[in-house]
Order: C-alpha cells, then sequence, then structure tokens
C-alpha cells in the first residue's frame, strides 16, 4: 500500500519530462533538474488552461442592451500561446472588433475569450478564426474582426532562425467581410497611434 500523500507521487507527465531530460542532458539528476518534471507539469497545465474553459461561459452574462451600432475595438491584446508543432512559444497581439447588433459585452470579456484559446496548443491561424466565430456566435453581431500578429520561437531559435520574423493573421466575418469600408476603417484604428 503507498502511503505517500497524492501530490507526492510522480504522474506520468512528470515521468514523461524525466524520460526526456535523461535524453537531452548528461547529468539528468543533477540539483538544477531536481524539480524541474514537476515545475514543467504545473507551467504546462498554466500554458494549456484554455482547454479548461468554455468561451461561452467566459462572456456569461456580461451581454449588455444597447442601441449603438458603432465598431467596438480592443486592440494590442497581449497574446501567449504554444505551437503545436514544436511546443515553442509564440507571443504578439491581438486586435478584437465588432459591430454591435443591439447587444455589447464588457471590454474586458474579448481578452478573456483570446485567452481561453491561446491557452491551448495552436497554430495562430485557427487561433484568429476560434476567436472570431466564438465572439460570433456569442453576441450575434453585424460583423466581427479579429488580427493576430506573432513572433514564433519556432521561427526565430530554430529552423530559419529569423528573429525579425512576425507572423500576421486575420479572420473577417459579417460587415467586415463584405464592406471594404468597415474593413478600412478596422485596419486604420488598429494601425493608429493612440495618444
Amino acid at each position: 500500500m503507498n502511503t505517500e500523500p497524492e501530490d507526492a507521487v510522480p504522474s506520468r507527465f512528470q515521468e514523461a519530462v524525466r524520460t526526456m531530460l535523461a535524453a537531452l542532458d548528461p547529468e539528468p539528476g543533477r540539483e538544477g533538474l531536481r524539480d524541474t518534471p514537476l515545475r514543467v507539469e504545473d507551467a504546462f497545465r498554466h500554458y494549456t488552461d484554455g482547454y479548461r474553459r468554455d468561451p461561452h461561459k467566459v462572456i456569461g452574462d456580461a451581454l449588455f442592451e444597447a442601441e449603438t451600432d458603432e465598431m467596438v475595438v480592443v486592440k494590442d491584446i497581449e497574446v501567449y500561446s504554444l505551437c503545436e508543432h514544436h511546443l515553442a512559444p509564440f507571443f504578439g497581439k491581438a486586435h478584437v472588433a465588432y459591430i454591435p447588433n443591439g447587444r455589447i459585452v464588457g471590454l474586458s470579456k474579448l481578452a478573456r475569450v483570446v485567452d481561453v484559446f491561446a491557452r491551448r496548443l495552436q497554430v495562430q491561424e485557427r487561433l484568429t478564426m476560434q476567436v472570431a466565430r466564438a465572439i460570433d456566435e456569442v453576441l450575434k453581431p453585424r460583423g466581427v474582426a479579429v488580427v493576430v500578429e506573432a513572433a514564433h520561437l519556432c521561427m526565430m531559435m530554430r529552423g530559419v532562425e529569423k528573429q525579425n520574423s512576425r507572423t500576421v493573421t486575420s479572420c473577417l466575418l459579417g460587415l467586415f467581410r463584405s464592406d471594404t469600408r468597415t474593413r478600412s476603417e478596422f485596419l486604420e484604428l488598429i494601425h493608429s497611434k493612440g495618444t
């Protein structure tokens, strides 16, 4: 019978990290690596906590009746995610806009929806689309636009090693896709320098 506390027994995740360390480092048992499996598991549980959150519930009851039909833009939302191909981080900013259709949403909820999808193993293209579609499904606005600009460590630290490269992805729904003036206004707003 095991008498150790449950959290003292290494998980499968920690055992896998220990195996990886043994394959990478000639001294995997040294002091600096002794608690690394536990720290890596804790970190990856945080990095991927978006799997345990529902974007619809994140918005919750923060929907409010409003007569406005003007564009709402939240720009420069910090994004931190992990590339699903190499488990290397990518980071940057997201710009999210919508055109209300009788309802508005609490502004912080837009950033929270970005986090729900960023905190998963991702590709930037899918992340951008998932954020736009979730906002569209819950808010049912006249249009949604999402642009994500990010630097990928899998491109910067390995492979082509291009440190100054940035990837830009977009997903445009509703009026942002069908109306060139609406799309142009959005792009102008996200590229303007605030005072």
